[in-house]
């Protein structure tokens, strides 16, 4: 009997013993979790400076005609030019992600392939579970989308939102407006039939209901507002929420970067200059002219009327037809009479003499003059091909020296050798010798063969043709 007290007791010690080490354990990998979060957040708090140090911030944006779009050949939107200005306020470049699924992008935003998201992001509490928010861009409350009323006695039109019980509404999945709806169920006390759609974004729903396919669905009220003007038989009057804030999501502990973000918005949203962006995106009756343009990469998905020969020219010599079309939106904003003082002429701004050398024989006619455009890329990527083996990076050196001739941007890498540079790279490296080709101790240097340049010229060329590119293969298909 005493064996089997004593046991007991030992057992009682043991399994004591047993979840005391369990607790020091479990205790144990919480510390360790804390430490980790509170190293990511340490981590993000120097986002901002690492940014700055690489010049580049990277934005998620979503693909839709308030927000980022293609026009004429020019990018444009709503969060495409607040990016703009706030990059130039810091001094970085802007790299654009289309991400239209929120979900990706919030994950996105975690992992660290975007710095930013920059789209209509309702504040929600649940969501600032998971990121920061800057300070609120604008306010605006969510409406349903339907069909104009046909007649007093239309069963299907709704007044109130207490009429959507047993209605069926699609919208975005995992959107704010899903949340919403969920709650308004709750609140109006029935069921509200609630189907969710992963692909398709607000706008095409909204589009979906004008064309008959959906019966409802919800937006922002800014958002119904421009979209109103595309589909004039919609109806956006029933309110589902009150007014609501929208900003850009950081990472949770980006400190720097929010509050960098936030001393800006404060004092751009005081400027003319925000009035202004706001009334040409969502107020402005021009929406309907640019969406019904051809030249609209939503509805037509035209750079220009010259696309079909710059994609036949391109591809017949291995180019990719949106950097030509970057190319010439710049050289000449697709104007086939453009003429410089020079005498360079045409959609490429080809040199007669140029053109003569590659057997062109009329530079005005627009198939000939991106022919020996491009024959003038072809033989200038022929003299970096086996200096610098990477694509991507020799193309840079390629639209240099079409813009400001092959010998400075040779001389612009012997510069970079003699003072330790890499002469293959040129970010940071090449760019920053022929820029410097305009002073008199470069310029003069011995291993300088082709004297003075204004190289910023050219450098800016590169920068907004690789740019323009960039946000040509975010929207317009290869």
């Amino acid at each position: 009997m005493k064996l089997v007290k004593t046991y007991k007791k030992l057992s009682v010690v043991f399994i004591f013993i047993l979840l005391v080490i369990v607790a020091l354990l479990v205790w144990k990998e919480i510390q360790e979790i804390n430490n980790r979060k509170k190293e990511q957040a340490k981590g993000f708090a120097d986002d901002l400076k690492r940014i700055q140090d690489k010049g580049v911030l990277k934005a998620a944006v979503d693909y839709n005609s308030t927000n980022y779009f293609i026009y004429r050949g020019k990018p444009m939107g709503f969060e495409y030019e607040l990016l703009q200005a706030y990059c130039k306020e810091i001094g970085v470049d802007l790299e654009i992600v289309v991400s239209n699924n929120l979900n990706d992008a919030f994950e996105g935003l975690k992992t660290g392939r975007f710095d930013v998201i920059a789209r209509n992001v309702t504040i929600t509490i649940d969501r600032r579970e998971e990121v920061d928010f800057t300070e609120p861009i604008y306010q605006t409350k969510q409406v349903l989308v339907q069909k104009e009323r046909k007649s007093v006695n239309d069963s299907n039109y709704v007044t109130s939102a207490l009429q959507l019980v047993g209605k069926r509404v699609t919208i975005q999945k995992n959107s704010a407006h899903q949340k919403r709806l969920v709650n308004l169920a709750e609140e109006i006390g029935g069921a509200i039939r609630i189907e969710t759609d992963s692909l398709l974004g607000a706008e095409d729903l909204i589009a979906r209901v004008a064309k008959g396919e959906i019966e409802y669905t919800v937006c922002d009220e800014n958002i119904g507002f421009v979209n109103k003007y595309y589909y004039p038989l919609i109806d956006i009057s029933v309110p589902v929420s009150l007014e609501q804030n929208i900003a850009w999501a950081v990472r949770k502990g980006a400190v720097d970067l929010k509050s960098s973000i936030d001393s800006w918005l404060i004092a751009f949203k005081s400027t003319r200059k925000f009035d202004h962006l706001y009334y040409k995106y969502f107020e402005s009756p021009r929406a309907l002219e640019r969406k019904e343009s051809d030249f609209h990469s939503l509805t037509g998905g035209r750079i220009s009327k010259f696309d079909a020969t710059i994609k036949e020219v391109s591809k017949k010599f291995g180019w990719d037809w949106r950097l030509i079309a970057a190319m010439i939106y710049h050289e000449s904003r697709f104007n086939e009479n453009a003429a410089a003082w020079t005498g360079a002429y045409g959609l490429m701004q080809l040199m007669p003499s140029t053109a003569e050398a590659f057997g062109i024989t009329n530079i005005t006619i627009p198939k000939q003059n991106i022919t020996g455009g491009i024959m003038l890329l072809n033989s200038l990527n022929n003299q970096f091909i086996e200096s610098i083996p990477d694509s991507s990076e020799r193309v840079k050196f390629v639209l240099a020296a079409y813009n400001v001739g092959l010998g400075h941007v040779k001389d612009a890498q012997q510069l970079a050798e003699k003072y330790g540079k890499n002469p293959k790279l040129w970010n940071n490296n090449v760019k920053d010798f022929l820029e410097n080709k305009a002073e008199e101790k470069y310029f003069k240097d011995p291993v300088v063969r082709w004297g003075y340049c204004r190289g910023t010229d050219a450098t800016q060329f590169v920068d907004n043709v690789v740019s323009l590119y960039n946000n040509y293969r975010n929207i317009i298909a290869e």
